[in-house]
Formats: C-alpha cells, structure tokens, sequence
C-alpha cells in the first residue's frame, strides 16, 4: 500500500478539551501521551473502510498532542496512530501500524473483527510481546466519528429523586425489550426501544423510581468468546467511556440516547448507568492494543514495578487502568461529567470500585479519585453507587466507602438468601440487614440509604432460579461450568430446575414473594432486578455475561398477573409508609408520647427479644415493630413523615406459628395489610385482637398496621 500523505489544512489548533470538538467552523483534535514521539491522525471515508488521508498533529504542549482542522465536519470517521519505543519491558508498547481509538471519542461508527493484527506482537511468536508486528488492523477497527452535540432538551431538568424515596431497577436494553411485544422490531435491543411508552409504562406501573442500566458504554467482544459464537452481553468490557455502545442504537446518532433519557424523565424515572473504569478491553500483556495500550500504555495502567512488560491485575481481566496518573483521574472525571451535563443521566454504579480508590499502598476512602469526585459541582446531586470489592489485596470493602456514596450491600443478599433457606441462627444477622445494616454504614454521617439492599442482580441467580436451583448451570458459556459462583445460598425446594409438582411450585413462588418481601420492607436502598417480577429463568445460568439471546433476554410471555400485582402493591406500600425508608438509622432510642419505642423487635410469643431469645439458633420467626410516631422526623419540605404503626411478621420455618400480636399502647388491634400467602400480596379487612395468637403459616411474611384508639 502506497503511503498516505495529509492534503487536509492543520493548525495548530489546542490542547484543551481532549478529544475531537466541533466548534461550529472546523474541529480541534487533542490527545493526551506523555511519551509519544509523533501522532498521527487518520482520516476515514464514510464507510470507515478506506483511509484518505494521515495528518501529523502539529502541536505538543503540556503532553497533549494537538491540532485544528478547519475542512472537518461532524460525522468524519477518525482515528490515531502513535508513534514511540516498542519497549514492553520499559513499559512502552507503541506500535503506529495499529489504529488506535480515541479515548474521548464521543461516538463510534462499525465494530471489532477480530484477527491476529490487532495485537501489537506477533501472534504465535516465541518470543510472545517482545516480538513486533506491522500488520495494519485499521480495517478491523471501529472508526471514532465527530460528533455535533446540539440537542433540544426542552424542559428537561434534573429531578433527583431522594434517596430515601430511591426504587432501584437493574436491567439492559437490549434483554429488556429483545422480546417485548409492543416493542417494534427495528427498535427491539436499543436506547429507542427503551424509550417506547408500553415499556415506560411498565416501570411506572410497578413503581419504579430510578433504572440502572448495565454498561451502555463502547466495549469489545472478548475474542476467545466471538471464537465460540459468543458476545459480551454484560458489557463488563469498556474501551470508550465516552461513546454509547453502538450495537444499543437504532440509529447510531446520539439523539436517541439523548431521547430515552427525556422520555423517562419524564415519566419520573432517572436514569443510573453502571460504569467501567477500573479496567480495559486490552488485557494483560498479550491482549491487544486498541487504544490506551498503544496511546501512552506507561501512563494508563498499572504496570508492575519491578518489572513493567506486565499488569497488576486487581480486576480479574487482565489489566487495572492507573488511578494514580492524573490523566486517567481527569479522563474519568470529565466522563462522568459528560454524562450529566450532555447526556443528562442521574448517577453511577462504579464496577469493581475499591480499584478507584486504589493508591500504591492499597485502598483509601481518601484517594485522589474519590476526594475529586466529592469536591465535583457537577457529581454533587448524582447519585454515587459503589461495588465496593475487587480481586487484589485487601479488595473487600463494604461500607468503607465514604459519604456520599452508596454501596451494594452482598452481606444483605446472603443474609436474606440464607434466612430464607432455613439456615440455622440467621435472624441476630437478619435483623441488622432489615434495619440499615448499622454496623456498616453508620459512620462520618452516613445514613441508611447509604446500603443498596439486593436479593438478586446481573452476576447469579435470577429470582426465579434462585428458588429452582441448587447448583449452578453454566455449560452454555463454553468453560465447563467452572465459571460463577458455586455458593449461592439457594434452595430447589426438592427438584433442581423446572418441574410439574404443583406444591413445589407452589411453595417456589411463595419464596419468591417472601424474598421480595423482605426487600421492600427493610430500611435502605432496595434495588429489584428486571424480570424478576415475571419470573425470568435463565435456566441455572449464574454467570450468563455472554448470553446475548433468549437466555437473557425477559420473555414477557412469562408474566404471572399475580406476581406483577404482589410487587405493585409492595413498592406502593413502601411508598406509602415513611417508617419503611427512614432517613436515619432506628436504634430504639426514640420514643412516642405513648413510650412505644421507635423500632422493636418481638418473638413469637409477642415479647421483646432480649439476648437470651437472640441466642436461639433454632428460632425462624421474628416481629419488627416500627413506630411512625416515634422520633422527629421531616422532609426536604420541612413537612412531617409520621406514620402509623406497622408489624412485620416473617416466619421461615416450615410449620405454622402462633404468633401473638404485641399489645401496645393506644391500640386497638392490628389489620394485616400484605399478606405473602396470597398470590397478589392482599391482607384482609376483619381486625386481629392484639395479644391474641394469629397463626402464621410456615414461610410467609404478614405485614400488620396498628388499628389506633381514636385522637392518637
């Protein structure tokens, strides 16, 4: 191939911003490599397949090579070659035959096809990455595209929702409307799939406040995973943190994505994104070079110190972007930021996030990252949600993130799974689940939405599997079922998988109601994940990342009227009652006129537990009292949040309980409002006399209000 010289004009153009910016007359290109020697920028015709032409950027000021392009136009389909030492073993990987995407390409245009020539060693070489290969991977490439950003939001502002009023709903575009029947083809798996009003409708009828979208961010397929017919479903694999996935859009412009978030919004559902930047799509050593790699791979990742051809590898992927440059902090910093103010989304999940808080001695609640993002005006009404562990030392840390942040809570998942199964001396453990997890969060002024409380997310077992299996199934996935977690707290309830036996399926769906149940009703963030309110299976699968079929995808044909009804009317009892999210932690230390304390907890025999009744391994059913008239409690509007008297009852043993209803000052009796017995949830009118026995069947879950003397 003939070399390809630049006619294009250049200018000197700026180092700032980063990225490619049209400004209304031609486009400013920047890019970030403190040890690049030249940089080159490639032009592309509209179909990304032919190279015109190769412009040296003029410019290096501060690390930043720059330069304008007064001819550009937005939609011209880029990307870089760097020039610089190919010294692994010095930490530098350049390799200027490989295109390399932009780092702030705000849209990408065509796909991976994977070969050998996207790797900048030889494939196959003996000597692995110390080999040098000069094969060209540019049409193999996605092409970076330049982008005008104008959109007309109207009157779309941001709304945050408040925590203590926060319905988290975890789930993806492309499963949630794959299959969805009002969903027209053509728009089936994308952002304007996601926009359709049968699927807004949805979410507004279960009472859904804010969606969490897993990764929407550009990513690459794995290659040994596009070998065996397979796709990065999840996509836990990002290399563009600033471009939408483009297998998400319909259209491919970012009006579309720009448009989902308008339509929810006004619907009053925020849209929460679940963010990658702990790692690449680049792998370790012998992964390919894509971007940062071959951009300034010494800056960009962690390598180790003793010997920097090789990545420390906290992640579990291969590679840990380096929260210790301040480079990957402002690249981080300014996606985030793009989000909001362009992209108008209303908070963050941070995958694997104790690696953003990483420094070279290990996680600190005060690093570099996070003090950034906490001083950020943009980030500050966000919604900040952390997964607080990873793979390297040290790596568990929940509830050690710091104010502001929100934390996935695994210990509230395991608890619950575990109660619920019939394990033996769970409740002192549940108890502290359902009440905020106090020994976690209760710290520096946290509060007790500070724990996102999960049954079931993306990573293990749906719902539905989570009472059908006991083992995991992951044979799809091409690993010999070696992949997933093996401990799942589940139970089959006699038969692994799908079964005819109408008790077991019975008993099967009155887990799933007690399991959601116990969600909605404890203090903290709750967070349901999509289809578990239509019991999607994903037959045994607990690690379904690479499923991009009917595995994943929800069948909405599957939709049980009464399961749909049981989690409506739990979130609107939640929502009706302020005591269920209270905005801080109850201790019993509060009290009513009356002397009724702020939170109780009673055995079955209607007496509060002391610690002699704690220490009963063999004990199953519990009562939690929670007063709304104890404690001053208000709203952002200085209003009130009092409340009646609710009575939760859950009994996990097998049998039935006799369990007497406390007999409390100013009552008259108790009302059963939910009832985990009925396929719908729905309690009954007639009054339960307080100090009576009521018998409880073996798992359920009664949720009482207290029938108050009248002038209480």
């Amino acid at each position: 191939m003939p070399p390809i010289t630049a006619r294009t004009a250049v200018w000197p153009g700026k180092p700032h911003p980063l990225g490619a910016t049209w400004d209304g007359f031609g486009v400013n290109f920047a890019l970030f490599s403190a040890h690049a020697e030249r940089v080159e920028l490639c032009l592309f015709d509209k179909t990304g397949q032919r190279e015109l032409e190769r412009v040296t950027l003029p410019e290096h000021t501060d690390e930043v090579w720059h330069g304008y392009l007064p001819d550009a136009r937005p939609g011209q389909l880029y990307g870089y070659r760097v020039h610089g030492p190919y010294e692994p073993e010095e930490g530098h990987r350049f390799n200027p035959n490989k295109l390399l995407l932009d780092p702030y390409a705000r849209a990408l245009f065509g796909g991976f096809k994977w070969s050998d020539a996207h790797y900048g060693y030889r494939v196959g070489s003996t000597r692995e990455d110390l080999s040098f290969d000069r094969r060209d991977n540019a049409r193999g490439m996605p092409k970076c595209r330049v982008v005008d950003g104008a959109f007309t939001w109207g009157h779309d502002r941001p709304r945050p929702v408040p925590w203590n009023d926060t319905v988290l709903y975890e789930t993806h575009p492309r499963g949630f409307t794959m299959r969805h029947p009002d969903v027209p083809k053509q728009l089936r798996g994308t952002f304007a799939g996601m926009s359709t009003a049968s699927v807004i409708e949805h979410l507004k009828a279960l009472g859904i406040t804010s969606i969490e979208l897993l990764p929407i961010q550009a990513m690459a397929d794995e290659q040994h995973l596009v070998t065996r017919g397979l796709t990065n479903y999840w996509g836990y694999n990002s290399i563009g943190f600033f471009a939408p996935e483009p297998r998400c859009m319909s259209t491919g412009v970012l009006s579309e994505f720009k448009t989902m978030v308008a339509r929810l919004h006004e619907a009053g559902i925020e849209v929460i994104l679940d963010v990658v930047y702990n790692h690449t799509a680049e792998g370790n050593h012998l992964g390919p070079t894509l971007s940062f790699k071959g951009i300034d791979n010494l800056s960009y990742y962690r390598l180790m110190p003793d010997n920097p051809r090789f990545y420390i590898n906290d992640t579990g992927t291969g590679n840990t972007l380096n929260f210790a440059h301040p480079r990957v902090v402002q690249m981080v910093m300014d996606s985030l930021r793009y989000w909001v103010t362009e992209m108008h989304v209303d908070g963050f999940r941070f995958d694997l996030a104790t690696v953003l808080a990483r420094e070279p001695y290990g996680f600190d609640p005060g690093s570099g990252f996070l003090d950034a993002v906490r001083q950020d005006p943009v980030l500050a009404d966000v919604k900040l949600i952390a997964e607080p562990w990873d793979v390297g030392p040290g790596g568990y840390q929940v509830g050690n993130f710091p104010p502001g942040w929100a934390e996935w809570n695994d210990r509230y998942r395991d608890t619950v799974r575990r109660y619920w199964r019939g394990d033996d001396g769970m409740l002192p453990e549940l108890a502290g689940r359902i009440a905020g997890s106090s020994d976690l969060f209760e710290k520096r002024g946290r509060r007790p939405w500070s724990s996102v409380n999960f049954i079931t997310a993306h990573d293990g077992f749906t719902l539905h599997d989570l009472v059908s299996f006991n083992d995991k199934h992951n044979w799809a996935n091409g690993e010999e079922n070696r992949d997933g977690h093996s401990a799942n707290c589940s139970w089959n309830h006699g038969v692994e998988g799908e079964t005819a036996d109408p008790a077991i399926n019975a008993l099967r769906a009155r887990q799933k109601r007690n399991l959601l149940a116990t969600l909605f009703l404890s203090q903290g963030t709750p967070m349901m994940l999509a289809g578990d309110e239509m019991n999607h299976s994903q037959g045994g699968n607990n690690n379904a990342y690479c499923q991009d079929n009917e595995t994943t995808w929800l069948d909405w044909s599957r939709k049980d009227p009464g399961l749909l009804a049981f989690v409506r009317r739990l979130i609107a009892l939640r929502k009706a009652h302020p005591v269920l999210r209270r905005p801080v932690f109850l201790h019993g230390k509060d009290t009513a006129a009356n002397g009724l304390k702020d939170i109780v907890w009673y055995n079955s025999h209607g007496v509060e537990k002391t610690a002699e009744h704690w220490r009963n391994t063999q004990a199953r059913c519990i009562a939690l009292l929670l007063n709304g008239h104890a404690g001053r409690h208000l709203g952002v509007d200085g209003q009130p949040l009092t409340d009646g008297v609710l009575l939760i009852v859950l009994n996990a043993h097998a049998e039935a309980v006799a369990v007497t209803l406390p007999d409390v000052p100013g009552g008259r009796g108790w009302r059963c409002a939910l009832d985990t017995r009925q396929k719908d949830g729905a309690g009954e009118e007639r009054m339960h006399l307080a100090g009576r026995p009521t018998l409880v069947d073996g798992r359920s879950v009664l949720v009482f209000t207290l029938v108050e003397q009248p002038g209480l």
